[in-house]
């Protein structure tokens, strides 16, 4: 399992999760919910449920990737595989995005 925490304009508002089944759960942190001024992180996760899950990653945050040679230089340079989505997004997704999302690992304490 992967996790990720997911930033709209510098605030967290929720987290993604792959899980070890390769499926993606996105969910929205309590407070970011339950507060009716803050905006869904996409018109395609609504705040009209809190959390929402994929077979595949949520198009959202896979419109956020690199393609072709970009895509090609981000993965040789840090040994990712071409089809691991997630880990492309979270290298990628870190620091400055072209939206209003950002993206940072969980890091596991084991």
């Amino acid at each position: 399992m992967r996790d990720a925490r997911v930033f709209y304009k510098k605030k967290e508002a929720g987290r993604l999760t792959q899980l070890d089944d390769g499926s993606f759960v996105f969910r929205y942190l309590d407070q970011w919910f339950d507060e009716s001024s803050k905006p869904a992180v996409s018109l395609t996760l609504a705040k009209t449920q809190q959390e929402y899950r994929s077979d595949f990653l949520f198009p959202c945050f896979y419109n956020m990737l690199p393609e072709g040679s970009n895509k090609q230089t981000v993965c040789f340079e840090n040994r990712l595989d071409l089809e691991d989505h997630f880990g492309i997004l979270l290298t990628t997704a870190r620091h400055d995005t072209i939206g209003a999302i950002q993206i940072l690992k969980v890091e596991s304490n084991g």
